[in-house]
């Protein structure tokens, strides 16, 4: 694997997913972003084996009004800033800001995020490199666009829940740090 990439849905993989126990439950604001346990860490593992990580996420809040584009960019920056203080790095954010209504290209489940990741990075091929997430869509949206597929149980699922899914992940982590660990390690 030549370019090494692991693409990281963000909501429930990165940051507390804002479902619930926000405003419009979405992150629309710095002030409510709130890193999961061991992300920084995670992040720095991938980045110091070599690893570019890339953010593939719908937001579809943007779509329906709850916030701008500008908010997004705010939050987007502060995380980036954040995790690059941690030891991290962060190659590119890509967000689908239509709403499902929209029926886009670009929404999750589909792959055109990962196709304007690859234009836009240079990525050789998306095949053989990795799409981290939370959800059954997440794990639909890298099996179309071709990659390997990790599960992991600190947002939306638990893990009783993906085993009714009709689009099973090729592995399930407790978290992205210890997909990190999975992946760096070479366990897959």
């Amino acid at each position: 694997m030549g370019d090494k990439y692991v693409f990281l849905d963000r909501d429930g993989v990165i940051n507390e997913d804002g479902y619930g126990w926000t405003e419009y439950g979405y992150i629309t604001r710095w002030e409510d972003f709130r890193f999961l346990p061991g992300v920084l860490e995670g992040i720095k593992k991938f980045s110091e084996a070599g690893y570019k990580c890339v953010i593939i996420s719908n937001q579809q809040g943007v779509g329906k009004g709850y916030y701008t584009e500008e908010q997004l960019s705010e939050v987007n920056k502060k995380m980036v800033e954040a995790i690059r203080e941690a030891g991290g790095d962060i190659a590119g954010s890509f967000y689908c800001t239509h709403t499902k209504e929209e029926d886009c290209d670009c929404r999750k489940p589909r792959e055109g995020l990962f196709l304007k990741a690859k234009e836009k990075l240079e990525i050789k091929e998306l095949g053989g490199k990795f799409y981290i997430g939370d959800t059954e869509r997440d794990i639909q949206a890298g099996r179309t666009a071709g990659l390997k597929t990790i599960l992991v149980l600190s947002g939306k699922t638990s893990k009783n829940d993906f085993k009714k899914w009709d689009n099973r992940p090729d592995h399930v982590c407790k978290d992205l740090n210890s997909a990190a660990d999975l992946v760096i390690g070479g366990g897959i």
